[in-house]
């Protein structure tokens, strides 16, 4: 079940307790599901409040004259533009204008900034940190913290509840609450939310408070990729990967036009040459007909056969009522084309569907 280099989550006996099934996840031994299953779980967290225990992502605080310096020559971002409390998604790139990682970057003060990195590329992304690091003036801190989502419309109504009061944090926006604790309004649901990082007392006791109250569910990472498909949202190594730029990739919002134009961060030449040559294939949402969901890695095909693209993520909408995917077709792709998915060599029609299939509900004002 668990290999030898498989890692636990400190909270696992809650999960065990709760009727988690586990499941291998970029290192770590995850809850797949809980005993209600993954319709019932991605639901709840629609309706009401979803529980996701998210430990196996990693903060690091950066912090330091040079932190912001720092995170302007790892990402195409200006640090010292965004306000205090205001957090912004962002990428670490690579020479090739590759995505190593998807990022949320949040300034906490003058020269303190917390970055929100993936669970499989955390020992690279700090590696690549600290490696860009040398010869500035700053910190690289990996924090030992519980993290948790608390996902969905009465989330804000269930902390309340707990004690913790989330009323003037908008979405996008994060603080630290009380020491050690790190707060945000975000998510990976397209729900209204909060990710919270703290220490493993201070979880055990907060977990047992919103646990008490019925409208909190645990929910296990079957229904977080579903919940995150039908927002449109990327999975970095499906979605988007070290062979993936933003462009193609539909992600050039995150980057203002005069960082594209003149940023310094690594990648930038690449970016800039991609952008004059303009995209070959763009990530779009694709809706299987038919009952049969359509997974990451079967490819697309024309009315004549020829290939036009690749799923890179795929399952059962719940909310939706039917498969959902996303994936890569070629951008000379004209919009009548007819588009088939080979799943074991049956062909699926499949329709370019525009993301996300679920209206984002965020908390902005």
């Amino acid at each position: 079940m668990t290999g030898a280099h498989t890692r636990n989550l400190p909270l696992e006996d809650l999960h065990r307790a709760a009727g988690a099934r586990f499941g291998a996840f970029a290192g770590w031994s995850m809850p797949l599901t809980y005993t209600p299953g993954v319709m019932a779980e991605h639901q709840h967290t629609r309706e009401h409040v979803g529980l996701f225990d998210i430990s196996h992502m990693k903060l690091f605080e950066v912090s330091g004259p040079e932190a912001a310096a720092l995170l302007a020559k790892a990402c195409p971002l200006d640090p010292l533009a965004l306000a205090e409390r205001q957090s912004k998604y962002t990428f670490l790139l690579n020479e090739q204008a590759g995505v190593i990682d998807d990022l949320i970057i949040t300034r906490l003060g003058a020269d303190r900034f917390m970055v929100v990195a993936n669970a499989g590329n955390a020992a690279v992304d700090e590696a690549h940190l600290r490696e860009l690091a040398q010869g500035l003036d700053c910190t690289i801190t990996p924090l030992d913290r519980i993290f948790l989502a608390i996902q969905g419309p009465e989330a804000w109504a269930a902390l309340s509840r707990a004690g913790v009061e989330t009323g003037e944090l908008l979405f996008m926006h994060g603080f630290e609450p009380r020491k050690d604790w790190f707060m945000s309004r975000s998510g990976y649901t397209g729900e209204d939310g909060f990710e919270i990082g703290l220490p493993e007392a201070d979880a055990r006791a907060l977990l047992e408070t919103l646990l008490a109250d019925e409208r909190v569910m645990w929910v296990g990472l079957a229904a977080r990729d579903s919940l995150r498909l039908e927002a449109g949202l990327c999975l970095h190594g499906q979605d988007i990967t070290p062979e993936t730029n933003p462009i193609d990739a539909g992600l050039m919002w995150a980057i203002s036009k005069d960082l594209r134009a003149s940023g310094q961060f690594v990648g930038a030449e690449a970016l800039r040459a991609a952008i004059q040559k303009g995209a070959t294939e763009k990530r779009v949402g694709l809706k299987p007909q038919g009952r049969q969901p359509v997974r990451a890695g079967a490819s697309l095909f024309d009315e004549a056969g020829n290939p036009v693209g690749r799923i890179t993520s795929g399952g059962f909408g719940p909310s939706v009522g039917s498969p959902v995917a996303m994936g890569y077709v070629s951008v000379a792709l004209a919009p009548e084309t007819k588009l088939f998915a080979d799943v074991r060599g049956t062909k699926v029609p499949v329709e370019i569907h525009p993301l996300p299939f679920m209206q984002h509900r965020y908390r902005k004002g």
